[in-house]
């Protein structure tokens, strides 16, 4: 089922934990409903960057499959609110991460996360605006998380 024009649900489930586990990673109608709107997220991310082809490295979470990855209960994943992303003809998860962060707002990006955990880096946005407005623009590493985006 395509979501967007260049996002599928599949695309937005696809979980190779849940695949190896064979955990059922099918999201429900609010979740799909959810879903949709991450997917309109990621058209808007996508023009912005040019057009360039985005990759979903994580989307939904069914909560068993957010369970057995590590993910905490409040996860925006859990609720089809979130993605974790690279788009590699633009450049490194880094210069996503730039290019995004002052354009929140008018993209319609709820949270912005640089990531560089284990010596991987993605950019995770979501539809969900965090309750500290501190917490919109976040790098995380290993050490923790610090305000803005900030190189690793």
């Amino acid at each position: 089922m395509q979501l967007t024009p260049h996002f599928s649900l599949r695309e937005l489930t696809r979980s190779s934990t849940a695949e190896r586990l064979r955990l059922d990673n099918t999201p429900g109608a609010a979740d799909l409903d959810a879903l949709r709107q991450t997917a309109e997220l990621l058209e808007r991310v996508r023009t912005h960057l040019g057009g360039h082809p985005v990759t979903v490295t994580s989307g939904y979470r069914s909560p068993a499959v957010n369970r057995a990855v590590g993910g905490v209960t409040s996860s925006d994943h859990a609720r089809g609110q979130a993605a974790d992303i690279v788009v590699p003809g633009y450049g490194s998860p880094y210069d996503v991460a730039k290019s995004l962060a002052p354009q929140v707002s008018v993209l319609g990006i709820g949270q912005l996360i640089y990531e560089s955990v284990g010596g991987k880096t993605w950019v995770h946005v979501s539809t969900r605006v965090p309750s500290k407005p501190v917490n919109r623009v976040i790098t995380i590493t290993g050490a923790g998380a610090q305000l803005g985006i900030q190189r690793v």
